[in-house]
């Protein structure tokens, strides 16, 4: 109660700076304040967005952990990343969780990738960092992957410390691994027996979709021959695309 509490609070205070900051560019004279005070503001937006996307989840319906950290995405780059000129990209599978493990894994993506965008030495290349969601079986892989090389940063490993703690609490573990030009951040825990259960009829539903799609495209194709005079037959055709999120 407490947790939301302080959450609503933050929440209302950044949406009154907000407020406070978009009038005074307003009133201000001059298109250098202007836009000075415009950026201030889209930077606040940013920052709402991911605090709306880190906070706690209601409920005890399972969520799609892909939705949710496609939205913390968007919400770090606004915030941020744009700014730094880094890029954000996602390789994402369609994975239930339960709303208080799924805000878990938010809370630790998002410290992983805000510590690659401090500590990452991407010399003279663009920076790039990746978010790999994927499930192998009853574990859960969440992969921070950038393309900066490892100087600075062995100081900073103490900054993963609230983010392995988390980890453990979903009695999974973080791990890191540098090359000459990319360093990889690896989260990995096991999904509860609710999770499986669920991932495994979103996997066995992913499955069947192709052959239904192909059926029914045999199907359409048959009905479109036998009504080719008919101008709204193609319009009849069935699409069940699978997820990919």
């Amino acid at each position: 109660m407490l947790l939301r509490e302080l959450n609503r609070r933050v929440t209302n205070g950044v949406a009154l700076a907000i407020d406070l900051v978009a009038a005074a560019a307003i009133r201000v004279e001059g298109t250098e304040a202007k836009c000075a005070l415009g950026d201030v503001v889209e930077l606040l937006h940013g920052y709402a967005d991911v605090h709306r996307a880190l906070a706690m989840p209601t409920g005890d319906t399972l969520i799609h952990a892909a939705t949710c950290i496609r939205r913390l995405g968007s919400g770090m780059r606004r915030a941020l990343l744009d700014r730094m000129t880094i890029q954000l990209a996602f390789a994402t599978q369609s994975i239930a969780l339960q709303p208080e493990r799924c805000w878990h894994l938010g809370l630790i993506v998002h410290e992983l990738v805000m510590h690659a965008a401090r500590h990452a030495c991407f010399d003279a290349r663009a920076g790039q960092i990746k978010i790999k969601l994927t499930r192998t079986g009853a574990l859960l892989n969440c992969v921070i992957l950038d393309n900066g090389t490892r100087p600075a940063r062995d100081a900073s490993d103490r900054e993963l410390r609230i983010a392995r703690d988390i980890a453990r609490a979903l009695g999974g573990r973080i791990e890191q691994g540098f090359g000459a030009e990319f360093t990889s951040i690896v989260l990995s825990f096991p999904l509860t027996e609710r999770e499986r259960g669920a991932n495994w009829t979103i996997a066995t539903r992913q499955m069947r979709a192709p052959r239904r799609t192909r059926a029914i495209a045999s199907n359409d194709a048959t009905h479109a021959s036998l009504r080719s005079a008919d101008a709204l037959g193609a319009l009849l055709s069935l699409s069940h695309p699978t997820d990919a999120s």
